[in-house]
């Protein structure tokens, strides 16, 4: 296809993104039905949308995972990408993105979501992806449209150029006008647009925003600046070509306005799209694509279906996939393409090969991963971008319900990071845990949800465990005896320990003093087993440590001596000298950094001083406007739910990272009550 002065340039990819209920899904659906995709428009409360098909989705009227539905507009293939608004499932937008043409960012004139605005533009910022703005329930804004500008740029780090301004009847909106075309709109209910004539106030007020649009584009073009200084009206194709190259070079953010519930605002919006969002090969360009004669295709999500296997959602963009086709992952491990499916939600259609810009489903590519580079050339091509999951905030221990289950729950939890790779899965060999990561409250219920519906495992949940210690504040010298007969060979072993407290962190140290031979050379390393077996768990009930145990005394029998009797009399030594060292729990301590909105620092530092925390100091955050970062040390124990508080705090935006940094000791009621609970426990 040619260019058609900025029309498509092949199939086009559009991620739709934005804060969390701002009606991405039902933009979405409004598109679907706009361009005959869907007969009748579904809702997400009544469960009848192509997107949030998923159980897990219906059931909490939220986007878990992203939706990819393709459809026709004007004779051209678009694919829509809708992705989950909410920080906790962020990664599947974060993973689609570097694959889209452009991006439709969904959202609402209400201040409350501007942080999270934020969050969203700095993403499409950073990956230079053109986007475009579209104000959504425009029926229901407080704020006129000059205030809700002003409310929204502090979010962008680009101008927000206004494209349309509304046109009212009474306190109602009742259409808009476009400022590129100068002509004006009524909405009709599902129905297109009816253009009507632009007069009176109308008129005035089109001539000023036109004039300010203008402007906005001025600043990049020195021929239009020279025009307007002129009293000179610039032809229309000319602003034309400028909100073209302007999107693309992504020196503006165009806004238009809606009501995606009504169908209201869409077919200006596709047609913004159609003349104004770069085209595959463009994308190509910016991910620095080396096709080479060779096939290129970017895995943007994975899914496991019920019976159809694994499905990889991929955007071609080299060359063409089919069926057969062997594709290569980077670090070479090739998969053959089972099928080639057409997507519309959750409904898989076969289709022929798929060739530059078209994004399709790949049946039954074992070896690929979301966010992988897939090629068919000898050569595996270089991967065209890493996107690593944020660092987990929120942990559960799980386990299957029925123990004949455990294989298939190591299997399920494989598939489960496979589809997001935003959940770490850690097996705790202290505790015997598994340990479940992810990035909130939310997600992990939804992970578990996932388990048991669409891969079959029951599980039950706990909270993990925390790494407790305990150690020693006084030294003491102890023998260790070990003697038992009962008929034949014997066993005896006699060792004397002496046994000391070390500084902090300093582990675990074996020495020994023996002379004239008491202890027999070869005897020695079973008696620091026997002392290695004791300090896994102290009279407190946990593992013991710093702590330095030497080896001074002991006796032997020529003929029941054994390495076994040997490390039984070091492990009693140490069982009967712990009770008497006055042992002491230590618990760790983590630095954690929180990034929040500055309004809400107060609130933060509130809540880590409430969870045992000492605050460190807080600072702006380094090129965010209006965030900062708190630094502060907290036990482990109170990190555990730390972020339902953050997210409540900062409506759903703050976020936290954190690492170990020292065990300290913990003593009084709360150390009591530990200690307890884990002789409860082994009882």
């Amino acid at each position: 296809m040619g260019d058609n002065g900025g029309g498509p340039t092949g199939p086009r990819c559009i991620a739709i993104v934005g804060p969390f209920q701002s009606g991405k899904t039902t933009l979405l659906e409004a598109i679907l039905t706009r361009t005959g995709a869907v007969g009748r428009q579904g809702t997400v409360d009544a469960g009848t949308s192509v997107g949030d098909a998923s159980k897990e989705a219906r059931d909490h009227k939220m986007s878990v995972e992203l939706t990819v539905a393709t459809t026709t507009f004007m004779g051209d293939a678009y694919t829509f990408v809708d992705c989950p608004g909410s920080i906790e499932f962020v990664h599947d937008m974060r993973a689609a993105l570097p694959a889209v043409d452009a991006a439709i960012v969904v959202c609402e004139a209400d201040e409350k979501k501007v942080p999270q605005l934020q969050l969203i533009l700095r993403e499409l910022e950073e990956l230079n992806i053109p986007h475009f703005l579209f104000l959504n329930k425009i029926d229901k804004a407080d704020a006129r449209l000059t205030e809700a500008l002003k409310m929204l740029q502090p979010a962008s780090r680009v101008p927000l150029l206004l494209r349309q301004i509304p046109t009212w009847n009474g306190e109602a909106v009742n259409g808009f006008v476009d400022l590129a075309l100068e002509r004006a709109f009524v909405y009709r209910e599902n129905q297109p647009s009816e253009m009507v004539p632009l007069e009176g106030d109308t008129l005035d007020a089109e001539k000023q925003a036109r004039f300010s649009m203008l402007e906005t584009l001025a600043d990049h073009d020195d021929a239009l600046m020279e025009q307007l200084l002129e009293d000179i009206p610039p032809p229309r194709d000319r602003v034309f070509d400028d909100l073209r190259k302007e999107l693309r070079d992504r020196q503006v953010c165009p806004m238009l306005m809606g009501v995606a519930s009504r169908t209201n605002g869409i077919l200006r919006l596709l047609k913004a799209l159609r003349h104004e969002a770069p085209g595959p090969a463009q994308t190509a360009e910016r991910l620095g694509v080396k096709a080479n004669g060779e096939s290129v295709a970017y895995v943007m999500k994975t899914f496991h279906t019920s019976h159809g296997g694994k499905l990889s959602i991929a955007r071609v963009l080299a060359g063409q996939v089919g069926d057969s086709t062997v594709l290569h992952t980077p670090d070479d491990e090739a998969g053959r393409v089972a099928g080639v499916f057409k997507m519309l939600g959750q409904t898989p259609e076969k289709r022929g090969p798929a060739g530059l810009g078209e994004t399709v489903a790949l049946a039954k590519l074992d070896g690929a991963a979301t966010g992988q580079t897939l090629s068919t050339g000898k050569q595996p091509h270089p991967a065209l971008v890493e996107v690593k999951p944020f660092p987990p905030v929120l942990s559960i221990a799980l386990k299957a319900r029925e123990r004949k289950d455990d294989v298939k729950l190591g299997q399920a939890l494989t598939k489960l990071r496979d589809e997001d790779p935003s959940i770490t899965v850690i097996q705790n060999q202290e505790t015997h845990e598994v340990v479940l990561w992810g990035q909130g409250e939310m997600h992990l219920r939804v992970a578990t949800e996932r388990l048991a519906d669409r891969f079959g495992v029951a599980i039950e949940r706990h909270r993990p465990s925390v790494g407790y210690r305990e150690t020693i504040r006084k030294p003491i010298t102890q023998r260790g005896r070990h003697k038992k007969q009962s008929g034949g060979h014997g066993q005896f072993g006699d060792v004397v320990l002496e046994i000391k407290p070390l500084p902090r962190s300093s582990g675990f140290e074996f020495t020994e003093r023996i002379t004239g031979g008491v202890v027999p050379r070869n005897y020695i390393p079973a008696v620091e087993e026997g002392v290695k077996d004791a300090l896994e768990e102290g009279p407190l009930g946990f593992p013991v440590v710093d702590v330095a145990v030497t080896l001074i005394d002991g006796s032997y029998h020529t003929v029941d001596s054994s390495d076994m009797a040997f490390r039984t009399a070091g492990r009693i030594g140490i069982n009967e000298a712990l009770p008497q060292c006055q042992p002491v729990l230590l618990e760790p301590i983590h630095e954690v950094e929180i990034v929040c909105p500055n309004e809400a620092t107060a609130k933060i530092n509130a809540i880590l001083s409430g969870r045992r925390g000492q605050i460190l100091g807080f600072d702006t955050r380094e090129g965010w406007t209006g965030w900062d970062v708190v630094r502060a040390q907290m036990p482990e124990s109170e990190i555990g739910d730390l972020i339902i508080e953050i997210r409540s705090a900062t409506a759903g935006v703050g976020t936290f990272t954190f690492k170990f940094d020292h065990m300290a000791e913990l003593t009084g009621k709360t150390a009591d009550q530990i200690v307890a609970a884990r002789k409860a426990a082994a009882e």
